[in-house]
C-alpha cells in the first residue's frame, strides 16, 4: 500500500539523521538550554526580524497549542477558533481538558474573518449575563488551515486589528507552516507573522523533522514564565538539543531545506489536483499546499484504497465522499505518477 493520509508517515530527512548521527555522543545539558537550541533560535528570530522574540521548542503540535493557550488565558476565558480547527475536533479536548473552552465559528474554507470576530465580540459584550458565559480571550487560527487554504496578508493583518481592538491574543497554529510558506500565491513571510500574531509556531514534526515544534512569542504579556507551562503540559524534551539540531538544519541558510521540502510536497499536490480537475472530480476548495480535498464516487474510493491509504472524510450524500489526499516531503514522485494513473482509469 502507498499512503496519501498524512504527512508524517515517514521519519525524517537524511540530512537531519546526519547532523543527529554526528552530534549523538556530544555531551549537552538538557531542556533546551544547550548551545544547539540557542543558534536555531537566534536563527528564528533573524528570519522573523524580531530580535527580542521568545523562542521555545516542544515536542510536538497538541502540547504547542495547550501549552500556548493554557499560558494566555485565565480560568473563565476561552478561545475563537473555526469550528474545523484543530484544537475543536482533531486533539482529544486537550484545551477543555487544561479548563478553557473552545468557541467554535462558522468557517469558510477553514478560515474565519476579523468580521466574525467582531460580530463574536460584540455579541459578548452586549450581554447582559455575560459574566455568566466564557469569555472569548484568544483568536487561533492555522495557516495553512485544515482544508489547506492559507490566510493572506491583508486577512492576517485585519484579524490582527480586530484582535488588539478588544484585547485578543493572536495565536497562529504553524504545524504545516513550510507547506503554506512555499505555496503559490502566498504573500506572508515570518515577519508578517512576527508582526500580526502574538505567538505563532513553525511545524517540524510534518515537514522533515523527527518531530519538534517551534514556538514564536512576539507578545511580552505571554513570554513570562513560560517554560514553566511546556514542563507542566509535557512539552519539555529532556534530551532537548534534538530539537535545536533538527531546526537548525531545516532553517539554515535561510529556511533552505525547509522551503525546499515544502515546494517538493506543494509541486506534487499541484499534480495531483490537475489530474483530479482533468477527469471531472470536484475540488472542495481551491488551493496550492500539500492538501488536496476532492469528492469522489464511492465506487472511485473503493478502487484507490485498494492500492492507496486515503483519507476518508465525511459522506457528502448517498453516493459521494469527501476525501483527502496529503503529499509530504518525503512523497516519492513514482508513487505520484501511479496514483495519476489510476485517477485517470477511473
Amino acid at each position: 500500500m502507498i499512503y496519501f493520509n498524512c504527512d508524517y508517515n515517514e521519519g525524517a530527512h537524511p540530512q537531519i539523521l546526519q547532523k543527529l548521527l554526528e552530534t549523538n555522543s556530544e555531551q549537552t545539558i538538557g531542556y533546551g538550554e544547550d548551545g544547539y537550541c540557542r543558534q536555531a533560535a537566534d536563527i528564528i528570530r533573524v528570519l522573523c526580524r524580531c530580535e527580542d522574540a521568545a523562542v521555545h521548542f516542544v515536542v510536538g503540535g497538541t502540547q504547542a497549542n495547550l501549552t500556548v493557550i493554557d499560558a494566555a488565558l485565565r480560568p473563565y476565558q476561552g478561545a475563537l477558533c473555526a469550528v474545523s480547527g484543530h484544537i475543536n475536533v482533531h486533539e482529544t479536548g486537550s484545551v477543555e481538558a487544561t479548563g478553557h473552552k473552545v468557541l467554535g465559528l462558522p468557517h469558510q474554507e477553514g478560515k474565519i474573518t476579523a468580521a466574525q470576530v467582531e460580530e463574536a465580540m460584540q455579541r459578548h459584550l452586549s450581554d447582559d449575563s455575560a459574566e455568566h458565559t466564557v469569555q472569548p480571550k484568544l483568536v487561533y487560527i492555522s495557516s495553512p488551515t485544515e482544508f489547506g487554504t492559507i490566510y493572506t496578508k491583508s486577512e492576517l493583518q485585519a484579524l490582527c486589528q480586530v484582535c488588539r481592538r478588544y484585547g485578543l491574543y493572536l495565536f497562529l497554529d504553524g504545524a504545516r507552516m513550510s507547506y503554506g510558506l512555499a505555496a503559490s500565491g502566498c504573500d506572508v513571510t515570518l515577519p508578517d507573522l512576527a508582526e500580526f500574531c502574538d505567538v505563532f509556531y513553525l511545524g517540524g514534526t510534518k515537514c522533515g523533522a523527527l518531530f519538534g515544534e517551534a514556538i514564536v512569542i512576539t507578545n511580552p504579556e505571554l513570554k513570562r514564565d513560560f517554560r514553566y507551562m511546556i514542563k507542566q503540559k509535557g512539552g519539555m524534551l529532556a534530551k532537548g538539543r534534538l530539537l535545536g539540531i533538527q531546526f537548525l538544519e531545516l532553517l539554515k541558510d535561510g529556511m533552505k531545506l525547509y522551503l525546499q521540502l515544502a515546494r517538493y510536497a506543494d509541486g506534487l499536490a499541484d499534480r495531483i489536483r490537475q489530474a483530479l480537475t482533468e477527469k471531472g472530480f470536484a475540488l472542495v476548495c481551491q488551493n496550492t499546499t500539500n492538501q488536496i480535498f476532492t469528492i469522489l464516487p464511492d465506487k472511485a474510493v473503493q478502487t484507490l484504497s485498494e492500492q492507496f491509504v486515503l483519507s476518508l472524510d465525511e459522506k457528502v450524500d448517498g453516493s459521494h465522499r469527501m476525501v483527502r489526499i496529503c503529499t509530504s516531503w518525503a512523497t516519492k514522485a513514482e508513487d505520484v505518477d501511479r496514483l495519476i494513473g489510476e485517477i485517470q482509469k477511473l
